[in-house]
């Protein structure tokens, strides 16, 4: 297998629409005229992707402040979302990519070495795309652990 595409700053947001925790679809163009942090992480409910999601929650207030909306994308199904989302009081959406089309179009599922190994598999990566729908910022390979507040102070909020 090859490295997918990355996104670079400039490039286009891939477009997509997804369903929600509760099976509502939600689209990038929903989002046209604001920046939305969009993010992907491997599984809901495991410890990592629960320390990040609850950061992103925790952090919310002021992003939404600075002009930032949030969405996560996994490739859980809505029903699993759905728990993670209401046993960790998570306030923004979650949405649902279990054929990982999403996720390959944006680069962030693919070859990543992990224990030593290479596996297949979701690339923690996160995005900031802008009112116009391009790419400002994107970092792949991300920690799940201090992200946010580095995302927090890379973007100055």
């Amino acid at each position: 297998m090859t490295d997918n595409q990355r996104l670079s700053p400039g490039d286009p947001a891939p477009d997509f629409t997804l369903p929600d925790a509760d099976g509502n679809e939600v689209s990038l163009a929903d989002y046209r005229g604001r920046k939305v942090v969009v993010y992907f992480y491997p599984a809901a409910s495991t410890p990592g992707c629960t320390k990040q999601a609850c950061d992103f929650r925790d952090s919310l207030g002021e992003l939404n402040s600075a002009g930032l909306e949030v969405i996560g994308i996994s490739p859980d199904k809505p029903a699993k979302l759905a728990k993670f989302r209401d046993a960790e009081k998570l306030n923004f959406p979650l949405l649902s990519d279990p054929d990982r089309a999403v996720l390959t179009a944006w680069g962030a599922f693919g070859e990543k070495t992990m224990y030593g190994k290479t596996v297949t598999g979701v690339i923690r990566s996160t995005f900031l795309v802008d009112a116009e729908g391009k790419i400002e910022v994107a970092q792949y390979n991300v920690r799940a652990t201090g992200h946010v507040a580095k995302l927090r102070r890379d973007l100055s909020v």
